[in-house]
């Protein structure tokens, strides 16, 4: 599952304001996105077809939060580039990006953490 751009901005209105009703959504997309009524719905149902939000009887919800969604992404890129290597993928990030303090010690955090369960 991939959103490009636009999508991306779409989802975000939905995961910031759900559940909302279409007419809400369109106004939403109108002010936010300049798009007219038929690009919000056209969108809203390529993305409910993907299984990313729903319209039941007017009322938009996703199906998948906004943090499932982009960790998916996240463990689909590290598949595809890294060879599933997150390891290889950190080493790669932090030779561009120095790391500050607060986030090693979030990353140490989160390793000990997992090495507890």
């Amino acid at each position: 599952m991939n959103l490009g751009t636009v999508e991306s901005r779409f989802a975000d209105i939905i995961w910031q304001h759900e559940p909302l009703s279409t007419s809400d959504l369109v106004k939403l997309c109108e002010s936010e996105l300049e798009w007219k009524r038929t690009t919000t719905y056209t969108v809203l149902k390529r993305l409910s077809e993907r299984g990313i939000f729903k319209n039941e009887g007017g009322t938009v919800t996703s199906l998948i939060s906004r943090e499932d969604f982009y960790s998916m992404q996240s463990a689909k890129f590290v598949d595809e580039t890294f060879q599933g290597s997150l390891p290889a993928f950190l080493a790669a990030f932090t030779s561009r990006k120095a790391l500050s303090k607060e986030e090693i010690a979030q990353i140490r955090d989160m390793i000990n953490s997992y090495e507890e369960e």
